[in-house]
């Protein structure tokens, strides 16, 4: 018997979302030196009904795993530094509304933001020596990106077919790993760890400032 062990981020298993990261690591763009990710929704919720704050997402764990995700997964977990700049509407349950993550690494830098009723343009921008990529909102929901350069003539666009949420890729994912009898490496599991990490950093308010 084997375990399979999946991270359920819908958007790793869209087929653009990897070509995307497979073309980031081949250099299309050069050397990577910023990663900036927004994700954010509109969510009204009520910082004093108890039951809401106990049993509804908040900002960081709507969207903040999200935005990490290519931040991770093309920068790597070992960044030298980060700051979590947050907004919390109810403290005893750290609920926050909106949060931004600055990472600084040896020779880049990445920063996400994720909202819950704060909007903003839920964007990807991958910048690097040689170009950057360029994918619209909602970027989570990975059917198209640009490969842009210095001269635009040289541009790539790249339409990648997104059925649904998406879901389905991920479970078709689940089902060639268990028939395979090994983990699926969409999410490499120093990714998840990573994530983990930073996560227990907000609800520890380690690096944290409050706004």
């Amino acid at each position: 018997n084997h375990l399979i062990l999946m991270e359920a981020l819908k958007t790793a298993y869209a087929t653009a979302y990897e070509r995307m990261m497979l073309l980031v690591k081949a250099g299309k763009i050069g050397k990577v030196v910023s990663v900036d990710a927004t994700c954010t929704s509109m969510k009204q919720v009520d910082p004093e009904d108890e039951f809401e704050m106990r049993h509804t997402w908040n900002s960081i764990t709507e969207w903040g795993i999200t935005a990490m995700l290519p931040v991770l997964q093309i920068l790597g977990e070992d960044c030298k530094e980060k700051q979590i700049i947050t907004h919390r509407i109810n403290e005893a349950y750290k609920f926050d509304t909106f949060t931004k993550i600055n990472f600084i690494y040896p020779e880049a830098t990445a920063t996400i933001k994720a909202g819950l009723g704060v909007k903003s343009e839920g964007e990807l921008i991958i910048s690097g020596t040689k170009g950057y990529i360029y994918v619209p909102a909602p970027w989570w929901k990975t059917d198209y990106f640009e490969i842009r350069y210095e001269n635009p003539a040289d541009n790539k666009r790249y339409f990648y077919q997104l059925d649904g949420e998406g879901i389905r890729y991920e479970l078709v994912a689940f089902v060639s790993s268990v028939n395979a009898g090994r983990f699926d490496r969409s999410i490499e599991r120093s990714t998840s760890l990573g994530i983990a990490e930073i996560m227990e950093d907000y609800y520890e308010d380690r690096n944290l400032v409050r706004i």
